[in-house]
């Protein structure tokens, strides 16, 4: 699913800030929407960072989830007056520093960023992976970001 003109307002009153950084972190895998419910895919972005990295609500909102889900720890902040359903951001694994029921602000420390944990962890170096929700139907995180700058470089050599 792509966003559509029905975020578009939405857009223009989030401000997002990265999870992780500064600097803007790595992005290890992007986002791929499944076709259907079931289907694989990946639903959400793996940003690279090491274990004990703090990560930041990347809005403000309340602490709606914060335990183990599959042996990692997940964090789910929703976001107030984002629609109905109201946009939900994930992270994992973590180790949650709120509670849920906690109200938090953009930027604020969330969370420390756990070790990969298993046999088969979800990427296959340390990166947080973070998630966007509005009810069942996954997006996409990086889509909220405003874009950098543009820089002017400077001209050489023209007279």
């Amino acid at each position: 699913m792509h966003l559509t003109t029905n975020l578009a307002p939405l857009l223009l009153a989030l401000t997002l800030v990265w999870p992780v950084g500064p600097p803007p972190p790595d992005v290890l895998r992007g986002w791929d929407p499944p076709a259907g419910p079931y289907a694989p895919g990946h639903r959400g972005v793996d940003l690279a960072a090491a274990p004990g990295t703090t990560v930041h609500a990347t809005a403000s909102g309340v602490v709606t989830f914060a335990g183990p889900v599959g042996g990692r720890g997940v964090l789910t902040i929703t976001l107030p007056g984002t629609g109905t359903p109201p946009l939900r951001t994930t992270y994992e694994p973590v180790t949650p520093l709120v509670a849920v029921g906690d109200h938090v602000t953009r930027g604020r420390p969330v969370a420390t960023l756990a070790a990969p944990a298993g046999a088969n962890p979800h990427c296959p170096e340390s990166c947080l992976h973070w998630g966007l929700l509005r009810g069942d139907t996954y997006l996409n995180p990086l889509r909220l970001l405003r874009p950098a700058p543009s820089r002017l470089l400077p001209v050489t050599g023209v007279p």
